[in-house]
């Protein structure tokens, strides 16, 4: 059960090792990109290329479609961001339970967006989690973990696609050990949340410390961006590093020449932005973005 790319290999783990995938459930299609067409979810389109039975259900809890899900008489639920909550009568329908693959450290940042908020939040260390599934928010038994330190200048899709990757391996051997695992309670006390992200939390102003504005450029990856605005329009930063030692008022432009363009920050430190987008315009480096947006020492921002 997984709907995005990050699920991905972990299904293909699992085909990989032999078992049997009875079916796949993932989120109902749904109208993609400017022509609204409709698409498959990257889960949905492996398991048609694989040739595994597809189940899209709108609707779970209704008898039928527990039914449905009784009648394949599976041993157990692997749930890779599914992306909805699994009713308790989901969880007691295979004898060995619901093995979810969580993007974090348990019982850290449970919740729909482990990866964004622990590169906005400054960790240095994250990690997967297979964790046998009960009906609370990311608060079954831990079965196994495996952590990885986070590079400092990783983004938000750059660190999901690395733990996609680790977790297909701790699913593969979660599952070849699953009968001999002893599962043990998480401790409350220590829990952390990553609430699902908003538009509203991409929106920054110019008076927060650079280090904080390129934690959120990095961690707010692909969604919700991280962004200000420029005469009435969306300026969203792709990649930008925080410096420190320039004085100046906060969204004001310090360099804007050739590679540098810098603008000053809260708490004296400035922005040194990288990649950065004008809305109706092509993601570019500063230096395209300079050639055909003539700023100046002193300009404001924002």
């Amino acid at each position: 059960m997984g709907t995005p790319q990050a699920a991905v290999p972990s299904l293909e783990r699992i085909l990989t090792d032999g078992h049997e995938v009875a079916a796949v459930y993932t989120q109902p299609d749904r109208p993609s990109g400017r022509g609204n067409k409709i698409a498959f979810s990257p889960v949905k389109q492996a398991a048609v290329d694989h040739g595994i039975p597809v189940l899209q259900p709108v609707k779970i809890r209704t008898p039928e479609a527990l039914g449905e899900l009784k009648a394949l008489e599976a041993d157990v639920a692997v749930v890779v961001a599914y992306g909805r909550i699994l009713p308790e009568t989901y969880l007691n329908a295979f004898p060995r339970g619901a093995v979810n693959v969580h993007f974090s450290l348990l019982p850290k940042y449970r919740g729909a967006a482990p990866v964004n908020w622990a590169i906005v939040n400054g960790e240095s260390i994250t990690g997967v989690t297979t964790m046998k599934m009960d009906v609370g928010l990311d608060t079954g038994d831990i079965l196994l973990q495996c952590e990885t330190e986070i590079g400092p200048e990783e983004n938000a899709v750059e660190l999901m696609e690395r733990l996609s990757r680790l977790g297909a391996d701790l699913l593969s051997e979660t599952l070849s050990e699953l009968p001999t695992i002893k599962p043990r309670k998480q401790d409350d006390s220590l829990a952390t949340y990553a609430p699902i992200l908003a538009k509203e939390d991409g929106k920054f102003d110019w008076s927060l410390p650079a280090d904080e504005i390129a934690k959120r450029v990095r961690g707010f990856q692909p969604f919700p961006t991280t962004y200000t605005s420029l005469d009435g329009k969306k300026l969203t930063l792709w990649k930008a590093v925080a410096m420190t030692g320039d004085e100046g008022e906060p969204g004001s432009v310090v360099a804007s020449e050739g590679d540098e363009l810098v603008i000053a920050c809260g708490s004296g430190t400035s922005l040194k932005i990288e990649e950065i987008q004008l809305e109706g315009k092509r993601r570019m480096t500063a230096r395209d973005f300079l050639n055909g947006v003539k700023w100046t020492e002193g300009d404001k921002l924002g």
